[in-house]
């Protein structure tokens, strides 16, 4: 008869009386180091031990070192661009210079000719990286830069407003009214 491997078939998982095939996961449970089977590591905390083959694998990896990432100083100014007012009419204006009609315009700079129609009419405001696109493209000027204290402004319009009740709060208030009676 061949001979078995006692590490292979001996071990029984202490959590769930399963047969452990392998080495097992070492795991931490309840402060006791123990091998359970890897359906059950989910349970504690693995353990890593030093003498596998990975071993070799992280310290190779901790010898090789990323370049010093670029901190920016707090006391830099942060440049901050917004979209000019008459953003509508400058592109209009240069679309027709070039006699281009909105779909040719448009799909010079990749971009979908309804979105450029609702920007033309003001409907909607160009994104900064659009914005950049056509300038690039068409040599106008239609972003410029902010004081920082229109930021504050800007940051202040699309924060939540703590004095209105949601309508989860709402649902939370009935729910602790109905334990009180």
């Amino acid at each position: 008869m061949p001979k078995s491997r006692n590490s292979d078939i001996d071990k029984e998982c202490p959590i769930c009386g399963g047969i452990i095939w392998g080495r097992g996961q070492n795991v931490v449970l309840e402060e006791a180091n123990i091998t359970v089977c890897d359906n059950c590591a989910q349970y504690g905390t693995k353990i890593h031990n030093s003498d596998s083959k990975n071993s070799r694998k992280r310290q190779y990896q901790k010898t090789y070192q990323s370049a010093p990432k670029k901190k920016i100083k707090r006391t830099q100014e942060i440049e901050v661009l917004e979209v000019v007012s008459d953003y509508a009419s400058k592109i209009k204006n240069v679309r027709n210079k070039l006699k281009l009609n909105q779909d040719q315009f448009a799909q010079k700079i990749n971009e979908k000719p309804s979105l450029l129609r609702r920007i033309e009419i003001g409907k909607v405001e160009p994104t900064i990286k659009l914005a950049r696109k056509i300038e690039d493209t068409y040599k106008i000027q239609i972003l410029q830069k902010t004081d920082s204290t229109d930021i504050n402004i800007q940051d202040n319009k699309f924060k939540k407003k703590t004095d209105v009740s949601s309508l989860g709060d709402i649902a939370f208030f009935k729910k602790k009214g109905r334990k009180d009676s």
